[in-house]
């Protein structure tokens, strides 16, 4: 067995019009867009299925133009976690699943269950919405990545809860919601969101080197000891784990240079 997990950088999307200055080469077509950031990246986040469905054949395509060991994350509908009650999530959830993402096949990356910020902890109903996450789907095996934006969740019952359900807290860097970064899976999901579009490479260097350093404790076991830990008494498991990050939001003209740098800091 391997020592320490795969440690996956990558961004938001791939279509975006000032990448078409930043990123991509001048002469290349929309078409190929896709074929050329998986191939500078390892992982994207898509916030398309989000808003709406796909259909089978487009995952198909995704795939087709990804080369092996290339991930995709799929961010949930928002009927799935945008309600009052959670625990009646299911049709939603069974409909998200059941739209032809398995399609990606060994593409097909953790899943990212975002909740709105004003989405207040409720064990009970919590827990009803976990239960309903399934393990696998067509054969294929899921990870779930939640990730709350309210300080409410920010107890330990709710990183036991995630532990038990073997769901990752989304280690978020942002400026103004709470940052998990418990382990409560078999891999780490972090959403860096303080770049800047004035820096170059997304986020300044010393803190990518930083970050680099942290995921690297990560896949090997461990856990950092410089951020948001909740539950800090709490043993865990020390076997290697898979490692997402992405670049998203802040500084979004210069994330692929963030993903890059990044990526080439833990290659070091």
């Amino acid at each position: 067995m391997s020592r320490s997990g795969t440690i996956r950088a990558g961004i938001g999307g791939w279509a975006f019009k000032p990448w078409d200055e930043t990123f991509y080469p001048s002469d290349l077509t929309k078409k190929r867009q896709l074929e050329y950031a998986s191939r500078q990246l390892r992982a994207i986040e898509v916030n398309g299925t989000y808003y709406g469905s796909q259909k089978p054949a487009t995952f198909a395509k995704w795939r087709a133009e990804t080369p092996d060991g290339f991930i995709f994350s799929l961010k949930a509908s928002r009927y799935c976690t945008n309600r009052k009650i959670l625990a009646e999530a299911g049709p939603s959830i069974e409909k998200f699943l059941t739209q032809g993402l398995t399609e990606l096949g060994d593409r097909l990356g953790p899943i990212l269950w975002q909740f709105a910020p004003t989405k207040v902890f409720d064990p009970e109903d919590f827990s009803a919405f976990l239960k309903l996450l399934p393990k696998e789907q067509d054969g294929i095996a899921l990870r779930h990545a939640v990730e709350p934006r309210h300080d409410s969740f920010c107890t330990p019952e709710f990183i036991e809860m995630l532990a038990e359900y073997g769901a990752a807290a989304v280690v978020a860097d942002h400026a103004s919601y709470p940052m998990f970064a418990d382990v409560t899976a078999d891999f780490v999901y972090a959403r860096l969101q303080t770049g800047s579009d004035d820096i170059t490479t997304c986020y300044p260097l010393d803190e990518i080197e930083r970050w680099a350093e942290r995921f690297q404790i990560y896949a090997d076991g461990g856990m950092p000891d410089d951020l948001g830990v909740i539950a800090r008494d709490r043993k865990i498991e020390q076997k290697p784990r898979d490692v997402f990050a992405f670049f998203i939001s802040g500084g979004k003209v210069n994330a692929p240079a963030g993903a890059r740098t990044l990526q080439s800091a833990i290659a070091r």
